[in-house]
C-alpha cells in the first residue's frame, strides 16, 4: 500500500502521464527518482525534452516514480518500470541508476548526476559507455568539496571547527573527506565528521554538532540530503550553524551558501541523449558528458539572521545572492 501511495503521488504530479499503454509508434520513458514532487529537476527535463520537439502527452509518454526519500523502494520502482515495458529510463544519481540497472541489462538507461560512473561499474568509460547505460556524470573533481570549505572559510573567517555530515552509505563521500582534511589542513581548520543515513539520523548529527561546539557546518551533496534540504536548512538555522551546501536549491531552502554544479543544467541536457536514443543511437556508442556550468549562491537572509557580514569580494563573484 504505501508503494502505490507513493506513486499516486507521483502520477498527480504529472496529470498527463498514463498507465495506459501508449498509442503504437509512440515513446514511453521512465523517470526514477530517489526525491519526492514537486521536482523542479524534473521539470528542467522536461523543458530540455520540448526544446528538442518532444512534447508529454502528444509524442511522448512520461512514467514517474519516486521513491520518496526511502532508497530501499528504489529497485521495486525499477521494476515496475521495466514491466511497464518503457523505451527508456532516466534516473539521477548512483543509488537510482544502480537500481535501474539491476532491474534490466536491456532498456536503455539515461542517467543524470552519477559521481564516479567508471568506479561503480555503471559504465565501461566515459568515451565507450558499453552496455545500456549513458548521460551526463556528476563528476567534477573532488576539488569542489575543497572549494566548498575555502568558501565556507572566507565566508566566516574566524571559525576553527567544522562539521562535515556525510552520508556513510555513498562512497563517493570517503573520498571527498580525504579531499576536504588536505583542505582543512591547509586554512587551519579542524573536522568534527558526522554521519548521516537520512532524516532519522539528522537529530542526532545536529546534537553531536553542539556538543562539539562546532562554527559551522559542511553539507556533502546526496540524493537524500538534497530531498530533505528544507530539513536541515532548518535545523542549521535552529543551530545557528553557517552552512554551505553542493546544491543552489538547498540555499533555496534557507541555507546559508552553495558551489557546485548546476543540477537543473544537467537534467536539461540529459534530454539530449533521450531524443539521440529514441532516434535510433545506441547507450554504448554515445559518450557520457561531465558538467560544465557551476554557480556560488548566497542567501543573504540566511546571513542577516545568523548576524553575518559576507565579503563584498565573495558577493561580486556570485551568480545569484537571494535577498
Amino acid at each position: 500500500l504505501r508503494l502505490w501511495a507513493g506513486v499516486g503521488l507521483a502520477l498527480l504530479s504529472a496529470p498527463l502521464a498514463s498507465e495506459a499503454q501508449p498509442p503504437a509508434g509512440v515513446p514511453r520513458i521512465g523517470i526514477l527518482r530517489t526525491g519526492s514532487p514537486p521536482d523542479p529537476f524534473v521539470d528542467a527535463f522536461r523543458q530540455g525534452l520540448r526544446e528538442l520537439g518532444w512534447h508529454e502527452g502528444q509524442n511522448i509518454v512520461i512514467d514517474y516514480r519516486y521513491a520518496e526519500g526511502r532508497v530501499g523502494r528504489l529497485p521495486d520502482l525499477a521494476a515496475d518500470l521495466v514491466r511497464l515495458k518503457v523505451d527508456l529510463i532516466v534516473s539521477f544519481g548512483t543509488q537510482g541508476v544502480t537500481a535501474a540497472k539491476n532491474a534490466t541489462e536491456t532498456i536503455p538507461i539515461v542517467m543524470i548526476a552519477v559521481r564516479d560512473p567508471v568506479g561503480t561499474g555503471l559504465i565501461a568509460s566515459l568515451a565507450r559507455p558499453g552496455g545500456n547505460v549513458t548521460g551526463v556524470s556528476g563528476s567534477a573533481g573532488l576539488e569542489l568539496f575543497a572549494k566548498q570549505l575555502e568558501l565556507l572559510k572566507e565566508t566566516v573567517p574566524k571559525i576553527r571547527r567544522v562539521a562535515i555530515l556525510s552520508n556513510p552509505d555513498n562512497a563517493y563521500h570517503q573520498l571527498a573527506i580525504r579531499e576536504v582534511n588536505v583542505a582543512a589542513r591547509s586554512l587551519g581548520v579542524q573536522l568534527q565528521l558526522l554521519e548521516a543515513r537520512g532524516p532519522n539520523e539528522f537529530d542526532g548529527a545536529f546534537a553531536a554538532m553542539a556538543k562539539e561546539r562546532v562554527g559551522a557546518l559542511l553539507v556533502l551533496s546526496d540524493a537524500i540530503f538534497n530531498s530533505h534540504r528544507t530539513r536541515l536548512a532548518d535545523l542549521a538555522a535552529r543551530s545557528r550553524l553557517p552552512a554551505a551546501y553542493g546544491v543552489r536549491e538547498s540555499v533555496e531552502a534557507g541555507g546559508l551558501m552553495s558551489y557546485g554544479t548546476s543540477f537543473l543544467d544537467l537534467y536539461r541536457r540529459s534530454a539530449a541523449y533521450v531524443d539521440k536514443i529514441l532516434k535510433g543511437a545506441k547507450p554504448a556508442d554515445l559518450p557520457v558528458e561531465q558538467p560544465t556550468k557551476f554557480e556560488l549562491v548566497i542567501n543573504l537572509k540566511t546571513a542577516k539572521a545568523l548576524g553575518l557580514t559576507i565579503p563584498p569580494s565573495l558577493l561580486q563573484r556570485a551568480d545569484q545572492v537571494i535577498e
